[in-house]
């Protein structure tokens, strides 16, 4: 059974895409191709794969991730798409860390151990100023305190880019395909990146009509609310409407050039360890995502079975 993981990273469109596997699963199911996503990796199943607390703890997340492999194969799964941002890390331990998924190449090597083959891995990247300010963005409305004025300062000039995450995936996994696509052409095309991710082997059903945009970053007015429910000071954010902008012009600028510098180095081959695909349907870019939706999506960055391992 062939195996593919979809990681995220976070905040590039990951529920929307779950969201979207899971209304046409069974559709997928009668072409051979499986789907496994939080509601089901986050209930016990990698536990004590990403982070085993021993030797013995490692062999029993291995057998039951075994076992479940084998009875997805068992119902005719001949593909099996796991979508998981979680297996990367998580944004608290990125914030920690002032760094993109500092131990993304361990993880890796525990979890191919555990499920005995990796043949596809597909990444999906943000301009890093965008997806620090989406992911502080989310971690405020989990409490986190915004940033001050020299972390964003030390985030600005962190040298660890998207080229060095997937470095570490290659490490990893010496024989995978490893895809990535940029969420500024994919996220509004959760059908787009499952062909990518499938390589075309199926058909891909229609997105509903409208489209799917989920969870996306919260504005300023709710991340002041979010503050306020704590007793933190309000004034640490800016007031007005709008996206929230914490970074400067010249921090924004070093970040986007920092990510000018991981496309082109992509783009030319990335050293053969990864291939740059875009949307196989050009034509729906972000200035043509569907309407906010005037509730949430499911959260699937933090639901209550968080990923063991995932701190």
């Amino acid at each position: 059974m062939e195996i593919i993981l979809h990681v995220g990273a976070h905040r590039t469109g990951t529920t929307s895409f779950q969201s979207y596997l899971r209304g046409v699963a069974p559709g997928l199911a009668a072409q051979g191709l499986g789907f496994w996503g939080p509601r089901w990796t986050r209930r016990g199943l990698f536990q004590g794969v990403l982070s085993p607390a021993s030797a013995a703890d490692s062999r029993q997340a291995q057998d039951r991730l075994r076992r479940a492999l084998a009875a997805s194969a068992g119902q005719g799964c001949t593909r099996l798409l796991i979508s998981d941002e979680n297996l990367l890390g998580s944004t608290r331990a990125c914030l920690r860390a002032q760094a993109l998924y500092p131990q993304v190449g361990d993880r890796f090597q525990r979890l191919h151990a555990a499920l005995g083959r990796i043949d596809r891995v597909v990444l999906q990247i943000r301009s890093p100023e965008a997806w620090w300010t989406s992911a502080l963005a989310f971690l405020v409305t989990r409490g986190v305190a915004p940033p001050p004025a020299a972390l964003l300062e030390r985030l600005s000039r962190e040298a660890r880019g998207w080229r060095e995450v997937i470095a570490d995936l290659a490490c990893a996994l010496p024989r995978c395909d490893i895809v990535v696509s940029r969420f500024e052409t994919c996220a509004a095309r959760p059908d787009a990146l499952l062909m990518v991710a499938t390589g075309g082997a199926c058909d891909v059903p229609a997105l509903p009509e409208g489209g799917i945009w989920l969870h996306r970053s919260p504005a300023l007015p709710e991340l002041r609310a979010a503050l306020a429910e704590t007793g933190a000071d309000v004034t640490r954010l800016p007031m007005g409407e709008g996206p929230w902008r914490p970074f400067s012009e010249a921090q924004a600028a070093r970040l986007r050039e920092r990510y000018a510098d991981d496309l082109f180095w992509l783009m030319a081959g990335a050293d053969g360890l990864a291939r740059l695909t875009e949307d196989p349907k050009p034509g729906r870019d972000r200035r043509h995502w569907p309407p906010a939706s005037q509730k949430r999506g499911q959260d699937d960055d933090s639901q209550g079975g968080r990923l063991a391992g995932t701190r």
